[in-house]
């Protein structure tokens, strides 16, 4: 049985859809809103966000509606 490594972005995806769906924060919210939700964590989450070209600017919308994460 082989186990499927989750991208470390997906996951980011799965919480930040979780926050929109209690109603914490919005698709039209700009990403950096994030960052109080992250916390200590945010550093990190912030690099790859800039990794993968988003800018704080961008809607968390646009984050939720990456649909395959690429290394490349």
């Amino acid at each position: 049985m082989t186990q499927k490594v989750i991208h470390p972005m997906v996951e980011l995806q799965h919480k930040v859809q979780s926050l929109v769906e209690s109603n914490i924060i919005k698709p039209t919210d700009k990403i950096w809103k994030i960052a109080f939700l992250c916390e200590d964590k945010w550093p990190h989450w912030k690099k790859e966000l800039l990794d993968f070209d988003f800018t704080m600017q961008d809607t968390i919308g646009d984050l939720l509606a990456v649909e395959a994460w690429d290394d490349d």
